[in-house]
């Protein structure tokens, strides 16, 4: 079997189509079509099914491209192993990253990395959206909460809680009266906030009176006195413990976890492993606390 037809009938495979397959390789559209019929004379079958605008996998490309997947990623991963100099990290590294992480703590992880590994190009680019690694050329994603996807493999490196904080001078909350409140992004038409405190559950009544895009901006706010607002215990926690802010109490709210994603394989690169590596140094715990430390010396 034609090894190069193989990888192309799999680059087109991946992508979904010869037009989305060649824009990503750079690559000839022609070349490629005309690769993966070579390889469909050569086995006597249909790979694919050609529509007018459309192109799908039949049932054996379905199971020539899930078996050939892997075992051609990890050609291509140890071929540039060793043209690279073994396991040395180098050569290109693109990361996506959400906001507020990407504003406290991946400038200096960054830098950190940059100086470990000076044959490493790194890239980040900050974003809330969830990106097609392979359509937009990702080699690692780092995602809060993230959706499960079957074609990724990732673990968990962080987690976060949140806390209700407003600053010392407001006064707390009493029994149906309504507490000003800021929230991230457009109101979300909320009337309480769950909240859990040593006394056990209760609610507070809110009404949103500032609605901002960065939790950093909801945190400044805060810490001026107009409203309350719910925020990551990493983003706050030198603040309480310096008073510039007082906690009522903990979120009713589901755990933040912070994922590291890349595409399932079996042989990672030299490049991924290293950042994820660098990511445990960083924080060896992973507790809301390690963050918080991490973040107030990146300050």
């Amino acid at each position: 079997m034609d090894l190069v037809a193989l990888s192309d009938f799999n680059l087109v495979a991946r992508h979904g189509g010869f037009g989305k397959a060649a824009r990503a390789a750079g690559r000839p559209k022609a070349t490629l079509s005309r690769r993966v019929a070579d390889l469909e004379g050569s086995l006597g079958i249909r790979l694919f099914e050609r529509g007018a605008r459309t192109l799908k996998l039949t049932q054996e490309g379905r199971a020539l491209f899930e078996r050939t997947a892997g075992l051609l990623t990890e050609l291509d991963e140890t071929a540039a192993a060793i043209t690279s100099g073994g396991d040395r990290p180098r050569g290109r590294l693109r990361i996506s990253a959400p906001m507020l992480f990407s504003q406290t703590a991946m400038g200096k992880l960054a830098a950190g990395f940059a100086l470990q590994y000076p044959e490493v190009r790194l890239e980040i680019t900050t974003e809330d959206r969830t990106v097609d690694m392979v359509e937009e050329g990702y080699d690692l994603v780092i995602r809060v909460n993230p959706d499960p996807d079957e074609s990724l493999v990732g673990r968990i490196f962080l987690r976060d809680r949140l806390v209700i904080v407003a600053s010392p001078q407001m006064a707390r909350p009493t029994d149906d009266v309504a507490v000003p409140a800021v929230v991230r992004g457009a109101s979300d038409g909320a009337a309480a906030w769950n909240m859990i405190t040593p006394a056990g559950r209760s609610s507070i009544a809110v009404e949103p009176i500032l609605c901002l895009s960065s939790l950093l901006m909801v945190r400044d706010a805060v810490r001026a006195g107009v409203g309350a607002a719910r925020l990551p215990v990493s983003l706050v926690a030198h603040d309480l413990a310096d008073g510039r802010l007082v906690h009522w109490g903990d979120a009713d709210a589901p755990e933040i976890a912070l994922w590291t994603l890349y595409p399932s394989r079996r042989l990672l690169s030299a490049r991924v492993s290293a950042f994820l590596d660098h990511l445990k140094q960083s924080f060896p715990h992973g507790t809301p606390e390690e963050l918080a430390a991490y973040v107030a010396a990146s300050g």
